[in-house]
């Protein structure tokens, strides 16, 4: 039986990966700095670490020959000074201590698949990002996504090869930003956030885990972007949610300068505009589950 390590395995997306990967009859080792979430099973097995003091349990590679990184502190937090040093650090800290103790282990690792973001792209309202763009720009979050990608590519250097996928915004029922979008709007004060037209590239969490599985299936190496092929300008997003939950949206868009008081640095998530192409993986045989934004919303909500 085929077994993969998983760093941030019992995060939103890393759940949705290990049920596939079980799916597919593959085992699962995973890291987490939480002892208290450590599973003893045979298809599903935890190991504890601590990247920022560099603990591992180097048992977690037994039988490992592909890593799925997904480690790294949440982006939807306040970003206070501290916090944004503890995004960054817990993402280069994570493939640091992995890049270490495969090379002084001397262990026979082929594959590292890496969690990224489209955050590496500038806000733009015309600009429709492909894989190759590279002039990204110097805010935060973009020179967070940069430095995680760099520390990713150094793994090449011990002959592995490495693959970036690039997400977008994850739609789940179980957490991240769609719950959050939701709740508003079911009470009836829901609204579209700034301008409304800026580009919301969307992804259903059963298609992020499968492209995840789909680069390790098929041994594929770059950067990949997981986003769904139909992005839609956020005030669609949010009439989309109102006709399934079947709620009318009643009230003006939030203007922008309230939820830079309100957010901080963090309205970034919700005001930049990233159009991004699926044409890449697509174009490599990925079909998607949920091509539209309302099936996708229909399933979940």
């Amino acid at each position: 039986m085929q077994r993969i390590l998983i760093t941030g395995a019992t995060g939103l997306v890393g759940q949705e990966i290990v049920k596939q990967c079980h799916d597919q009859n593959i085992a699962v080792n995973y890291l987490s700095t939480s002892k208290s979430k450590l599973e003893n099973k045979s298809n599903y097995k935890g190991f504890y670490w601590n990247p920022s003091s560099g603990e591992i349990d180097v048992n977690c590679f037994k039988g490992i020959d592909v890593i799925i990184n997904l480690a790294g502190a949440s982006i939807a937090q306040r970003w206070t000074k501290s916090y944004k040093e503890e995004i960054l650090k817990s993402r280069v800290e994570a493939l640091q201590l992995l890049y270490k103790t495969i090379e002084t282990e001397n262990l026979s690792i082929k594959h590292l698949v890496s969690a990224s973001a489209i955050g590496i792209y500038p806000d733009s309202l015309t600009h429709y990002y492909e894989e190759d763009f590279n002039d990204f720009d110097d805010g935060f979050l973009a020179s967070v996504v940069s430095s995680w990608e760099r520390e990713a590519n150094h793994f090449k250097s011990l002959n592995i090869k490495v693959s970036k996928i690039r997400i977008g915004i994850v739609l789940s029922n179980k957490g991240g930003a769609l719950p959050k979008l939701a709740k508003p709007i079911q009470w009836f004060v829901g609204s579209a956030l700034g301008s409304g037209n800026q580009w919301q590239s969307w992804i259903h969490i059963e298609d992020l885990a499968a492209i995840f599985m789909y680069v390790v299936n098929h041994t594929l190496e770059g950067a990949f972007n997981a986003v769904a092929p139909n992005a839609v300008p956020q005030k669609e997003v949010v009439k989309s949610i109102g006709k399934v939950v079947k709620r009318p949206i009643l009230l003006p868009a939030v203007p922008s300068f309230v939820l830079k008081l309100v957010l901080g640095d963090m309205s970034a998530l919700v005001l930049e505009s990233q159009r991004v192409s699926s044409n890449k993986i697509e174009g490599l045989g990925y079909s998607f589950k949920y091509y539209q934004l309302k099936p996708a919303l229909d399933d979940l909500l």
